[in-house]
């Protein structure tokens, strides 16, 4: 029998819209709202705005360690923009512009990096998943929240977030797997930021893309532009679509760069040269947007100004809102459980004794 090649079904494609100047092709270009668009650029720079501020708060002792988003705003905004209300969104913790999108308030996501159990809770009627820090996890939790999607037969969604690190995680394969096996509507994006800690994508697969290992598990890949907000809102929206439909899953590729630290614990000087940085700072997505919707006259100076100082008075409000909560020290161990064991019930009561004593008066000296 002679050797033939392997026809596959499944496709794996590229897809960018919107080039570093703001030069758009029209022929890809999706029609959103206006009112859409400046939501969205609003979002982004929240976010970004956000990180600053996060970055200084960490470095003044006033909040934990932090893991900046910046540079890779687009590809979760442009996710939780194609998604619709009663979807599930299943974050690692770089997805703050997808989350802020979704309705998450900033001081809620300041409560989290402050080490207070109160910035895992989202909002009322929100379905996403708290932050996810362990490597490709969410990648089970994103599948199973798919799977009951199937079963309850509703035409929900899951789209779930992990990095090009967490694809060499055995969570993501085995997530991926049981998604293609049981053709669950579930949208996997990876963000591709080129660095796993300190560890290049060179280091994580030989593969020439990430997008095409959905090929493995029978289903569509597609590698996007990550930095390109109106190409992440397309191929959100396809895949979104098929998943709704009975199509099936789909693997998204955002490739996309992380402009600053891992995180707060973190030098990227030790692994990387700032010439690679600089090469990447031109695609910045915000700069990227900015300068499409200033082409289409959506955007000029006095208004950006005046976002700029409506988005500053809204972060020093959330700093103020999360500088002034208090907690329970003792509830750190209440939400482990459903009900607490009770040598959990005796672990929390000694903790709470010991804080009572040790914040009590001390006595009246004897005269």
């Amino acid at each position: 029998m002679p050797r033939e090649p392997v026809k596959l079904p499944n496709r794996v494609e590229t897809l960018s819209i919107l080039a570093a100047d703001g030069r758009v092709d029209t022929d890809l270009e999706p029609a959103l709202d206006p009112a859409d668009l400046r939501r969205l650029y609003r979002t982004m720079l929240t976010c970004r705005r956000f990180d600053e501020r996060a970055l200084t708060l960490q470095r003044q002792g006033r909040l934990g360690t932090y893991g900046p988003s910046k540079g890779q705003e687009a590809a979760s905004l442009g996710v939780a923009y194609a998604l619709e209300k009663d979807d599930w969104l299943v974050p690692t913790f770089r997805e703050t512009a997808g989350l802020l999108w979704r309705g998450w308030p900033v001081h809620t996501w300041l409560l989290y990096w402050g080490g207070f159990e109160a910035g895992n809770v989202p909002p009322d009627g929100v379905r996403d998943l708290p932050v996810s820090v362990p490597i490709a996890s969410q990648c089970q939790y994103g599948m199973g929240l798919a799977w009951g999607c199937k079963l309850r037969g509703a035409g929900r969604v899951c789209a779930t977030f992990c990095g090009d690190g967490g694809t060499s995680e055995g969570d993501f394969h085995e997530a991926l797997n049981f998604a293609g096996v049981f053709n669950l509507p579930l949208v996997m994006v990876v963000q591709n930021n080129h660095w796993a800690i300190s560890v290049p994508r060179s280091r994580q697969t030989a593969s020439q893309t990430i997008a095409q290992k959905a090929i493995a598990y029978g289903m569509d890949g597609l590698q996007v532009d990550g930095n390109d907000i109106l190409a992440m809102i397309v191929a959100t929206r396809e895949a979104v679509e098929k998943a709704r439909t009975g199509g099936g899953p789909t693997l998204i590729e955002a490739v996309t760069y992380r402009l600053s630290m891992h995180t707060t614990a973190d030098d990227p000087k030790k692994y990387r040269k700032d010439d690679e940085v600089k090469e990447w700072e031109p695609r910045d997505p915000l700069l990227r947007f900015r300068a499409y919707l200033q082409k289409k006259g959506l955007l000029d100076e006095p208004g950006e100004r005046e976002i700029d100082a409506e988005i500053a008075a809204e972060i020093e409000q959330a700093v103020r809102q999360y500088e002034q909560y208090r907690q329970d020290p003792a509830e750190f161990v209440q939400y482990m459980y459903a009900e607490l064991t009770p040598e959990l019930q005796a672990q929390q009561a000694e903790l709470r004794a010991y804080l009572e004593r040790k914040h009590a008066p001390a006595p009246a000296p004897v005269s």
